[in-house]
């Protein structure tokens, strides 16, 4: 049996399909971001980047890489196992702590990525609820599916941010013990949903909450707790599930709740028992950036700004951004293969990168570049970065839907 065929024929229809994904080989230049260098095939070349999810820039923060560097010349590099065999590195410790401390909960607890911490919080918590009933948003990432499937339990998906059909879904449930996840900001559409009008319904019906805030923490609320803190809702929420690799810079994710869902998850999850502790450098690094970011709003003010113009200056040169009331900016396009050639022309033409964003992450003709304005970002960049997508539509007869002139 010919089982390289297999794998082949796999690649050559994700390929039809214009959806094989390359990856650029990108050295970003700590100080020096959202400038990187792309190594092309032809050699080093400078680069603007657009759409990572470092959000703030902490991934260079002085701070933060001084808490990394100090920590593994002290501690080394590695943690040397699982939390089971090796025991729990001080500064993660230190650092649980500190989440426990930004979401005003009990406990939390630490897991090597983001996507471990959604798959394996969702499916042990509701694994160790009996007869749980799972409700989840129908735009949840793919994380927190798999935690739903994982989980064993029945499942019913209630439409995008839709507060009708969630109660009808918590009415027919009846007494059994319920579970609500959803997500505060969504990623790719930059929609918030209504946190506290979720909350009632959970209360109302008897159901836990449990929100993904990954895309939120950092940016929002008074000490970059997310959208629940903004909002005045943190003690309302059961779970707060969030990221170290994204506005925080460093890598790993958490989830947050009280002692004893926290300890019951710690006890029985296995992608908490199985997997190797984040080493103690990254935990020391995570640490100094929550800290930096509790007390400094000037990264999420200056962030805010530079969104709020580019999102003016992109739409009044005629490009389709889609209306958002968060930091993420998409320019859609509509088709996969259009998508992947704006991508390569702004990146070998203009020194521009911005990933297309192609199904299955969106739904098959929502295809789009999804922009990432963050505080480094000058005017000029902004400004460059509107003509360069301008130059990229006309190329590809994409449409554009009015010229005017360029905001200040």
């Amino acid at each position: 049996m010919e089982y390289q065929n297999f794998f082949t024929s796999a690649l050559e229809r994700l390929q039809a399909e214009r959806r094989y994904r390359v990856f650029a080989d990108i050295e970003r230049l700590a100080g020096r971001y959202p400038q990187a260098i792309w190594h092309s095939p032809e050699g080093p070349c400078p680069i603007t980047v657009w759409c990572s999810n470092d959000y703030l820039g902490m991934g260079q923060n002085r701070d933060v890489t001084r808490a990394m560097v100090e920590a593994a010349w002290r501690l080394g590099t590695g943690a040397g196992g699982t939390r089971n065999i090796s025991g729990n590195s001080n500064p993660i410790v230190a650092l649980e702590a500190e989440l426990a401390d930004l979401h005003g909960k009990e406990a939390a607890l630490v897991f090597t990525s983001g996507y471990v911490s959604n798959q394996t919080g969702i499916s042990t918590l509701a694994k160790l609820i009996p007869n749980c009933l799972i409700l989840s948003d129908a735009l949840n990432h793919n994380s927190m599916i798999e935690g739903v499937r994982q989980s064993g339990c029945d499942k019913a998906i209630f439409r995008h941010n839709d507060l009708v059909h969630l109660e009808e879904l918590l009415q027919a449930a009846g007494d059994r013990p319920k579970l609500i996840v959803f997500e505060s900001v969504y990623s790719m559409d930059g929609d918030i949903s209504p946190v506290h009008a979720i909350c009632d319904l959970a209360e109302r019906y008897g159901a836990m909450t449990y929100i993904d805030e990954v895309h939120a923490v950092g940016m929002y609320g008074p000490r970059g707790a997310g959208i629940a803190e903004r909002e005045g809702a943190m003690h309302r929420i059961d779970v707060i599930e969030g990221t170290l690799g994204k506005a925080f810079g460093v890598m790993g994710g958490y989830l947050t709740g009280t002692r004893a869902v926290m300890d019951a998850i710690r006890s029985f999850a296995p992608g908490f028992i199985f997997t190797t502790a984040l080493p103690p450098a990254v935990a020391a690094a995570a640490t100094a950036s929550i800290r930096h970011l509790k007390e400094s709003s000037t990264e999420r003010q200056q962030q805010q700004r530079q969104v709020a113009r580019t999102k003016a200056v992109l739409s009044g040169v005629g490009l389709p951004v889609l209306d958002t009331v968060t930091h993420i900016v998409p320019v859609m396009v509509g088709d996969a293969e259009a998508c992947k050639a704006a991508s390569d022309r702004l990146l070998n033409k203009h020194g521009i990168y911005i990933q297309p964003i192609n199904y299955p992450t969106v739904p098959r003709g929502t295809e789009r570049l999804r922009i990432t304005p963050g505080p480094f970002h000058s005017n000029a960049h902004i400004d460059a970065l509107a003509a360069a997508l301008v130059e990229v539509w006309t190329a590809l007869r994409l449409p554009l839907e009015r010229k005017v002139q360029a905001a200040e």
